[in-house]
């Protein structure tokens, strides 16, 4: 059996696929028609997380420890007891991770991983994948601090893959099949750096 690789992944990103993972283990590949994204010039953090982020909570670090950000993203949800996250899933990204395409935004408290997501950055188009958190309003921390991220670092295009509450909180919307493929092509072509950024000094206190 072929495993999944850091290539594979690139490919499928590139062309608007992505894999997920049956509860056998047996991996599909998705290509949804209508794509949700969320537009990052237009982001506005939602007005109940902003006396959270005011507080300082939580202690945000990117590419801390990626793989226990995948482990904990792949465990079961309360609302369902599969997850699409398998281990040939968690090592492959975490190839992808170690050659500088993966990367992940994680929320600590009192110095234990609480929160945070990862995703796929190529060119200015970085596709989230998975969140989690065991502090209430942790993973929505780390989910601004990386708009706030994409944002200074002009990325053009986030991917959200499926449209669901979770993500239409914070802005996302549908599009078709054809029009993202149009932006996909656009920002994959285009540069930007995820990282080398001072993310301490990105942040001021939110107002308004």
């Amino acid at each position: 059996m072929t495993t999944l690789s850091a290539d594979d992944l690139i490919y499928g990103y590139i062309n608007g696929i992505f894999p997920m993972a049956d509860s056998d283990g047996t991996l599909y590949w998705y290509s949804p028609d209508p794509r949700a994204i969320i537009p990052i010039d237009t982001y506005r953090p939602p007005k109940s997380l902003k006396p959270i982020i005011n507080k300082n909570l939580f202690e945000v670090r990117i590419d801390y420890d990626f793989r226990a950000v995948m482990e904990a993203c792949s465990k079961p949800r309360r609302d369902s007891e599969d997850t699409w996250i398998s281990e040939e899933i968690i090592d492959a990204y975490t190839r992808l991770h170690q050659i500088g395409f993966a990367h992940s935004i994680e929320a600590y408290l009192d110095n234990r991983l609480v929160g945070g997501l990862y995703g796929v950055s190529i060119g200015s188009a970085f596709f989230g994948e998975s969140m989690f958190y065991t502090e209430p309003n942790a993973s929505k921390v780390a989910f601004n601090y990386l708009m706030e991220l994409l944002k200074k670092q002009k990325f053009e295009l986030l991917d959200t893959q499926f449209i669901n509450d979770n993500v239409k909180r914070f802005g996302a919307i549908e599009i078709s099949k054809a029009e993202y493929m149009k932006k996909l092509k656009r920002a994959t072509s285009r540069k930007a750096r995820f990282t080398e950024v001072e993310v301490e000094h990105l942040f001021n206190p939110l107002t308004s």
